[in-house]
């Protein structure tokens, strides 16, 4: 970026503003027992603090140019698809809730489905969406509407139900061949694709098994009396072509578009719902996710002057020069994609951003590039899925009424992911005969 500043960790700061006013009163009113403990300090308004922190910063740059970095930042093509994923979630949640589909779709579910069994199941088929389709947030705007409405019918906790859409769509994300994270991993650290699949798979199965395990402990003991109502099965045809278009791969944003269209054909056919009445649902289903589109703008707009001020590279160079072996190395690698993909807000940024670095190191610690990929790839997925600010988190609670911190203790996915990888950095697991030959010669690749 022309004449980027070098503020070093200062650069942070914004954003570190954000999260001790949002999170921190969060926790704040939460341990006094406050009654919406997160909505205290609006996450909006804690953002606006951090824009006046990042414009206050560099003095010798004129506000105009910080400025249009800002807005240049805020309005990237990447920002505004996930604003129209989110207005047209809402629109679509909105409008199959008017038409009946949303009483349809929890009791069809409650109808074949026991509730002990919701919840790993909304986990599973998470997974296996995400891993067709090869995106997280496609899959979490396709689920989560579903997934959270038949958990409340079931009288399960949505918050739990929340964290399982979001680890299993990550599940995909970090493991598909579609992926863009996964592409630009193993292109990024010149590994072939089923080499660094298989090195991913063996370390995200037992996570994914662990976390199916507790999810179906929770959901045994956590289910209510519910007893499933009557449903009518033209009224889930919305859900199912969402599902099934989404598994074609289609854009999520046109997918969600015809689930919109079915509600209102089908609704007004049917007579359940009038067509202004269709209409004003699908607006208000929108403007209920005003606020967390406006928080995605601002948040990148943040992150395009953390760049500027230097914040990237300065968290480069404070994990790059602090590595001494392999295993340094290795924890290295993965806090840096971990760190920059969580800065960013965007996991396939700081896969690009630390996969030059990865190889490097990689080259002279002796690491495989299909571990590196994989390292990559996975601390950039499991760090950004657990920030209070990323756009699975703000969807998910924001359709389930709760917090971040209501979701967060849940993640067993993500947090069985982190734990399993380290295990096999710390003991060495996974090398290949090449890797392990060369650590028997040099201690410093051991």
């Amino acid at each position: 970026m022309e004449n980027q500043k070098k503020l070093g960790p200062i650069a942070f700061l914004p954003l570190i503003v954000f999260l001790l006013l949002y999170v921190g009163c969060g926790i704040t009113f939460t341990l006094m027992g406050a009654e919406s403990p997160f909505g205290q300090f609006p996450r909006h308004v804690a953002l606006l603090a951090g824009v006046a922190v990042a414009l206050m910063l560099a003095p010798d740059v004129k506000v105009g140019k910080k400025l249009d970095l800002f807005c240049e930042s805020m309005g990237n093509s990447g920002v505004m698809m996930i604003i129209l994923i989110y207005l047209m979630a809402g629109g679509f949640q909105g409008a199959a809730a008017a038409m009946g589909g949303k009483d349809s779709v929890i009791n069809l579910a409650l109808h074949f489905i026991p509730a002990s069994l919701l919840i790993p199941g909304v986990f599973l088929m998470c997974c296996f969406i995400s891993t067709a389709i090869g995106t997280s947030m496609g899959t979490i705007a396709a689920m989560a509407p579903v997934a959270i409405g038949v958990a409340q019918g079931a009288g399960l906790n949505a918050a739990i139900v929340g964290a399982a859409v979001i680890g299993g769509s990550y599940f995909g994300d970090n493991l598909s061949m579609i992926s863009d994270t996964t592409i630009s991993a193993a292109q990024g650290c010149g590994s072939e694709m089923k080499d660094k699949f298989r090195m991913n798979f063996f370390m995200a199965l037992p996570a994914a098994i662990v976390a199916i395990i507790i999810y179906g402990v929770l959901g045994s003991s956590g289910a209510g009396s519910v007893e499933a109502g009557g449903y009518n099965i033209i009224q889930v045809l919305p859900y199912i072509v969402v599902l099934i278009t989404a598994l074609m791969g289609i854009n999520v944003a046109v997918v969600l578009f015809v689930g919109i269209l079915m509600t209102g054909v089908i609704g007004i056919a049917m007579g359940t719902v009038g067509f202004f009445e269709w209409v004003q649902a699908i607006g208000g289903g929108m403007s209920d996710m005003f606020s967390i589109s406006i928080v995605a703008a601002l948040i990148s707009g943040i992150i395009g002057l953390v760049r500027y001020y230097g914040g990237v590279e300065w968290v480069v160079n404070a994990i790059t020069s602090r590595i001494k072996n392999r295993r340094g190395a290795e924890y290295g690698i993965g806090l840096l994609s971990g760190v920059l993909s969580a800065a960013l807000v965007n996991n396939t940024i700081g896969i690009i951003v630390t996969c030059p670095l990865a190889k490097e190191i990689g080259g002279k610690y002796g690491i495989a590039p299909k571990r590196l990929a994989s390292l990559v790839d996975i601390f950039a997925c499991a760090f950004l899925s657990l920030m209070p600010h990323d756009g699975g988190i703000l969807i998910v609670t924001e359709l389930a009424g709760c917090t971040p911190l209501d979701v967060l203790p849940y993640s067993f996915y993500m947090f069985a992911l982190i734990i399993f990888t380290c295990v096999t950095i710390q003991m060495g697991l996974l090398r290949t005969p090449e890797e392990k030959a060369a650590a028997e010669k040099n201690p410093a690749l051991r």
